[in-house]
């Protein structure tokens, strides 16, 4: 039997212990894991395009356990009634080869993405940092909201999206939460007085949601909508004058906003920084991108703490994928 967490109960898990707290527990994870990045097998992300979006599975493994995430992202589902975005995920022993953890990764997967942009931006923005601009408050706005609230104490945002509707949903959702909202005409009126910038945009091109001339000495971007080849975000010019970090370069060139700029160019993975063998942010002027597209470490690590929160308790339940019959030689025998 393999241990199940099902959407009911990932969603009595987050009520229980609150989307901070769950956030701050898979950061954890996240840091230990990246620290420890040579244990890992390590590939880019296994990816069939369409047309209309994109499936993949992200699979790592650190000798002793095995994980992946199937994972889609078909941003015109919105006009079906469907997610953008949805996933689970698997763990496995192995010297068996046996799965022994499965859950859903939809809603987790909002939540590590989260967790992975608010860890890197306690090493690359400004300690002082106090007001996040948010463009683009889809489905994952809410998660990193309060990601950056649980780990850098950020509670002071200004937000704006293409759809009204969206940030009605965004403020409707955030209601009660501890948050100043400022909901701003367009992209500069948002940015304004930000420390921190996060991008989340949906639409499968390359578009400059962020130009060079709304950019700021000492600005934190969290670029995170750029995720697939010929999607991106950030006009190139900014990347010219900011220090980038990557979580695997050889997924980002692939898929990131640096797929604009030549091979060549600097950049550093961000376990590098989280080990102590690269600097993050050396001074107040600095501009910092956190080109982020998402990597199987980091779902592995969201696995493995969801794992340990709720291995036999009332929040998991056996699923029966496996057939195990008596005589591993007769597998026949279940049939009769």
């Amino acid at each position: 039997m393999i241990q199940f967490v099902s959407v009911d109960s990932m969603i009595s898990l987050i009520k229980k212990r609150g989307v901070g707290d769950l956030t701050i527990q898979i950061a954890r994870a996240i840091e230990d894991d990246f620290k420890r990045w040579d244990d890992f097998d390590k590939q880019p992300r296994i990816a069939t395009h369409s047309a209309l979006g994109v499936i993949e599975l992200m699979p790592t493994s650190d000798a002793e356990t095995y994980g992946f995430k199937y994972v889609n992202g078909h941003p015109s589902n919105f006009s079906l009634g469907k997610q953008t975005v949805t996933g689970f995920g698997v763990l496995a022993d192995v010297e068996t080869g046996y799965p022994f953890f499965m859950a859903e990764m939809t809603i987790l997967t909002a939540i590590r993405t989260a967790a992975m942009s608010a860890l890197a931006a306690k090493y690359l923005a400004r300690d002082s940092s106090k007001v996040m601009a948010m463009i683009g408050t889809g489905c994952q706005a809410e998660f990193q909201a309060h990601a950056f609230k649980a780990l850098m104490g950020i509670t002071d945002l200004r937000i704006y999206d293409l759809d009204d509707a969206a940030m009605d949903k965004f403020e409707r959702n955030m209601e009660g939460q501890g948050f100043t909202i400022t909901r701003c005409a367009d992209t500069p009126g948002a940015v304004k007085r930000a420390d921190i910038i996060t991008t989340c945009t949906a639409d499968k091109k390359n578009a400059k949601i962020l130009t060079e001339n709304m950019v700021g000495q000492g600005i934190h971007i969290n670029a995170i909508g750029g995720d697939c080849p010929g999607k991106t975000e950030l006009e190139k010019s900014i990347l010219l004058k900011s220090d980038i970090f990557v979580e695997y370069a050889e997924q980002t060139w692939i898929e990131g906003e640096i797929q604009q700029l030549n091979k060549d160019h600097s950049i550093t993975e961000i376990w590098r920084v989280f080990d102590g063998q690269s600097d993050g942010r050396q001074s107040e002027g600095q501009i910092t991108v956190f080109d982020s597209v998402g990597f199987a470490i980091e779902d592995f690590s969201a696995l493995r703490a969801i794992y340990a929160m709720t291995k036999d308790t009332d929040f998991t339940e056996n699923l029966d994928l496996l057939a195990l019959p008596d005589d591993p030689k007769d597998l026949f025998g279940l049939t009769r």
